[in-house]
């Protein structure tokens, strides 16, 4: 009978207290710090300011401080500041279908002084004091008299410091704290004539001063080598605007992480408008590569609907369609506009692409360049010391005159003179770059096979003493087996075995790594770096060694043997993108996803033409691995023709 009546009080309706109903809307705007970073940026930018600055501890977790110098806040109206639904931005419902504010709802304050401890700050002009006002995790205290400048400063400290489940589900300090680089990435492009400035644990990440050009800004935040492979586009059809920057096809990623679309000041997300610019580089780009852009849209309020989403990050356009068109039309009528082609040209091997020149470094690295070039001269030098019969000078340039490269470092016991030449042409090369006249000599790169252990009873199958390959169209392999036609996929086959061959050594943590002489550096944005430092121990396992540099810079101190022909940087870069594409991934989701990609990487590709000798390596090691039918993406690699199908083809049947 108590049983019934405690059932029967559960499930009457009741109204919810405040408490739970501000915890319940934190719960779907403040999902970690950089959700509340973005909601004080955006009333920072709602309040006029000039100058922001953000202070953060910890990712987040710890302390976050937001200091503007906008209008501030009426002494009458600071209580309400902290209460839900209270809002200064709009009166009526009618104003929600032309909102001309980052905020409009009411609810970001109220939801995060909840949540945390939180402190404001405030003094409008025509105060000669300020006032400082406390809510501890909603609990308000009465505002006090305070010294202060003109503007805001909110501090949120502890943030979910009453609801302890969702402050274990934070992940790591750098993965929070590349959410927030993120969100303040997004509202510094968003704004470029705003002064902004971004601090981590009291370091200096961004110091950006107020720009009138956009493309200076982009600079800063992803340095001279993209900004100067950007294409300027504008348009402007009725009262809507569409202009920007997007990217030289030479210049894409593997996700859509690099597109950024800006409506009236606002960071958006719409499908439409994506796939209008996926669209735009049909046939630009290869499959499964995305563009780069950076497009701002400005039209009036009463065309477009920002209330669809808590986060404000969707909305709903009056004539999607007709924005889909322009947009459309503007990218394609630039590009046709331009000699795409013989800039996207590759040349005769030797030949420096200029998409490939590597842009100039920064004072300071140029500095660590140097010393890391000298330290590398007087190892090189110990070792002609060590070792009479090798001469340094026999190389054919001076290896200080390229600070910037990459090249293999062994050890000084028994080092051929060969050695030695190889590594003094690459330091001449930058990174693979070579003379005409070394390009002439140079032969081509043979296959990468690794040695795959097998029983001899297993594979006693394998011999290839009978069979008769051929390679066809520089892709595919035919040959006879078993009384059938097989045709393999080369690129498939050894992307299998390569996955095989990584999967077994980062089990048994004997992944093969190479050093680097001097360490590659890649620049990189603020949350791409976190990710990749974040799982730096990780990536070290599969032989791939990164080390922060400062800001946002990376070295790449080593590499894994397998992968000695592979484009490191945009590894690297790709590697970020899968970490950032991935939703909350087990580890073991997350090692599989990096070994099927380097071993895409590793694996020879189609239209590379095979020896006899290479042909034959890889059929013996088909017979060697688990599974041979599929390559790590699940495509076959192999399809097999029976004798009884090809005589029913031709009609020998009967």
């Amino acid at each position: 009978m108590e049983r019934k009546a405690s059932v029967e009080a559960i499930s009457r309706i009741h109204q919810l207290d405040t408490s739970v109903i501000n915890k319940i809307a934190a719960g779907e705007v403040i999902e970690r710090p950089a959700s509340a970073v973005k909601e004080l940026l955006d009333n920072s930018v709602d309040a006029l300011a000039t100058r922001i600055e953000v202070d953060i501890m910890n990712g987040g977790a710890d302390l976050i401080r937001v200091v503007d110098n906008g209008e501030g806040i009426h002494p009458d109206d600071l209580l309400l500041a902290v209460s839900s639904h209270a809002t200064s931005k709009i009166t009526s419902a009618d104003d929600l279908f032309s909102v001309k504010t980052m905020g409009f709802r009411g609810e970001a304050l109220a939801s995060i002084s909840e949540v945390s401890r939180f402190r404001i700050r405030t003094r409008t002009a025509d105060q000669s004091q300020g006032l400082e006002f406390e809510v501890n995790t909603g609990t308000a205290s009465k505002p006090q008299p305070c010294g202060c400048p003109l503007g805001t400063a909110i501090e949120v400290r502890q943030l979910f410091a009453n609801t302890p489940v969702r402050r274990k589900f934070l992940k790591t300090t750098k993965t929070e704290f590349g959410h927030i680089s993120e969100q303040f990435t997004r509202a510094a492009l968003a704004h470029p004539r705003l002064y902004m400035v971004l601090r981590h644990n009291n370091k200096v990440i961004f110091d950006l001063p107020p720009s009138d050009n956009l493309i200076d800004r982009l600079r800063l935040f992803y340095g001279k080598k993209l900004s100067d492979h950007l294409i300027w586009v504008e348009s402007e059809v009725d009262d809507i605007r569409i202009w920007g920057y997007v990217s030289h096809p030479s210049e894409n990623k593997s996700t859509r992480k690099g597109q950024y679309l800006f409506l009236n000041g606002r960071w958006i997300q719409d499908r439409t408008l994506q796939h209008a610019l996926t669209e735009a580089y049909r046939g630009l780009l290869m499959v499964g590569r995305q563009p780069i852009s950076f497009l701002y849209l400005d039209m009036p309020a009463s065309m477009v609907d920002v209330n669809v989403h808590p986060t404000k990050s969707e909305v709903r356009f009056r004539d999607g369609q007709h924005l889909y068109r322009q947009l459309l039309s503007t990218l394609r009528s630039q590009f046709l506009s331009m000699d795409l082609q013989s800039q996207m040209s590759l040349g005769k091997k030797g030949d420096i692409n200029p998409a490939s020149i590597t842009p100039p470094l920064t004072p300071q690295q140029q500095q660590s360049q140097m010393d890391l070039t000298s330290w590398a001269k007087d190892q090189l030098g110990q070792i002609a010391k060590d070792h009479p019969a090798v001469q340094i000078s026999s190389a054919p340039r001076s290896i200080s005159s390229t600070p910037d490269l990459a090249a293999p470092f062994t050890s000084k016991d028994a080092i051929p003179l060969s050695h030695f030449q190889h590594v003094a042409e690459q330091l001449h090369s930058s990174r693979g770059q070579s003379s005409p006249e070394q390009s002439a000599l140079a032969e081509p790169a043979d296959l990468i096979m690794p040695h795959i252990d097998r029983p001899e009873d297993q594979f006693a199958e394998a011999a290839t003493v009978d069979l008769r390959p051929i390679q066809v169209l520089n892709c595919y392999i035919v040959v006879e087996i078993k009384g059938a036609l097989t045709i393999i996929d080369q690129h498939a086959l050894h992307e299998r075995i390569m996955y095989e061959y990584f999967r077994k050594r980062v089990l048994a943590q004997s992944v093969e790594a190479q050093k680097l002489l001097v360490p590659l550096t890649i620049e990189m944005s603020a949350k791409e770096t976190a990710l990749i430092l974040d799982h730096a121990e990780m990536l070290g396992s599969f032989g791939l060694g990164i080390e922060e540099f400062g800001g946002n810079t990376l070295l790449v101190t080593s590499y894994p043997v397998m992968l000695k022909k592979a484009n490191l940087e945009q590894l690297v870069r790709d590697i970020a993108d899968n970490l950032d594409n991935s939703k909350q991934p087990s580890r073991r989701d997350l090692l599989d996803d990096l070994i099927t990609m380097m071993s895409c990487k590793a694996a020879i590709k189609a239209g590379q033409r095979l020896t006899q000798e290479e042909i034959l390596s890889l059929l013996e090691q088909r017979h060697l691995i688990d599974d041979a039918h599929h390559c790590p993406h699940g495509r076959p690699s192999a399809l097999v023709l029976s004798h009884a199908e090809l005589d029913r083809q031709f009609g020998r049947m009967g």
